[in-house]
């Protein structure tokens, strides 16, 4: 980069990581967490939003900066930590960056600093998270999950062209589009991408004001906007990421679910299955608790916009496909449920019908003596 040169692109990369720890958390408020205050997140109204604007507000941590030797020199690194009902921890670190070229940006996908790299900070700062929440986790996790993990690359606007003057947002990005597609597939070789996958991996994308764009892609998305209205639609894709790690968690207990009762049924004798339907009810007042709270997380309203920049990421992350399939599960679950409930709906009434036929025969019996 040419010293006094102009910097055509400055902004950071914000990297969102979701972790399920927990089967549920403890209502109790936290008041402290890894020797800092805990806080209510609260997303600032922007020139857009009306002042009924309503988003779920989860406990936050904002934990001192961190100075990192990043890909292009020294960085501050900013952490921030949520924490919500539904068992998890959402991470996000925020790395600034200053590029005269799109392309330089790749190099900050799986970030590495200089002593290591952000991944393995983040994972052990949620180890460090979870270990102090101990107390507050119902049915904590064996051991740290696999996180679901986001990057957003947020551009400060006005974008400016080749001759650094202000550009239209989404005539950059037309103009830019190979490169914003090699940016979120995390391609180095540009002049190998076909058309057909940059057109792809660009293709959901909105604008609101002619300075501003957010483009979303499976692992990735990009940003141009003012850096005071970055953290809205940030919140936004956050929750998004939350709502997938916690999807598939939901995913996976319902499996073990499934596979437990239908060992069950095969393998126990007829007197247990009655600990088997117990578990089975538990289990649906459970899921139906958790998929409200869930639900609730991502509920917000005032913004039209913001609905739509959701919209464009649940079809990503295909949020409304794993739905059905938990959906699915349900239902099975619950014919499980019924046919168990059944099942011993009829035992019960064949041993009350034994009964009333060892009652009638004591009673000829007890008549026939009486009769001698």
């Amino acid at each position: 980069m040419e010293t006094g040169a102009t910097i055509r692109y400055r902004g950071e990369v914000v990297y969102i990581y979701a972790f399920d720890v927990a089967y549920d958390t403890a209502r109790q408020p936290i008041r402290e967490l890894l020797g800092q205050p805990v806080a209510q997140f609260v997303v600032d109204a922007s020139k857009r939003n009306p002042r009924q604007l309503f988003f779920y507000k989860p406990q936050m941590v904002r934990l001192p900066p961190m100075e990192r030797i990043g890909p292009l020199g020294p960085v501050r690194v900013e952490r921030i930590i949520k924490l919500l009902p539904v068992g998890a921890i959402s991470i996000s670190v925020r790395v600034p960056f200053a590029v005269n070229h799109v392309e330089e940006l790749v190099a900050f996908h799986d970030l590495q600093f200089k002593n290591g790299s952000l991944h393995d900070e983040v994972r052990r700062l949620a180890q460090d998270v979870v270990g102090e929440l101990r107390g507050h986790l119902i049915r904590p996790a064996p051991q740290l999950p696999e996180e679901e993990a986001y990057s957003v690359f947020c551009i400060a606007s006005p974008v400016l062209d080749a001759g650094n003057a202000p550009m239209n947002a989404e005539q950059w990005f037309h103009a830019h589009r190979r490169q914003v597609a090699a940016l979120l597939t995390q391609e180095e070789e540009i002049e190998r991408l076909s058309k057909q996958e940059a057109e792809e991996s660009t293709a959901r994308y909105l604008s609101y004001y002619e300075d501003d764009l957010v483009v979303v892609d499976w692992d990735a998305a990009l940003l141009v906007d003012a850096p005071p209205d970055f953290d809205e639609t940030l919140y936004i894709l956050e929750l998004a990421n939350l709502q997938l790690a916690e999807l598939e968690a939901y995913d996976r207990l319902l499996d073990d679910a499934l596979e437990r009762s239908y060992r069950d049924l095969g393998e126990r004798p007829l007197r247990s299955r009655g600990d088997t339907l117990r578990e089975l009810r538990e289990i649906r007042i459970d899921m139906a608790r958790f998929n409200d709270e869930l639900s609730n997380t991502t509920k917000f309203f005032g913004d039209w916009h913001l609905a739509r920049i959701y919209d464009k990421i649940s079809t990503r992350f295909h949020l409304a496909e794993w739905h059905r399939t938990i959906e699915g599960k349900l239902k099975t679950l619950d014919d499980l449920y019924q046919i168990l409930k059944h099942d011993q709906n009829n035992r019960v009434m064949v041993w009350l019908e034994i009964a009333i036929v060892v009652l009638f025969v004591i009673d000829l019996v007890v008549l026939a003596m009486g009769l001698k």
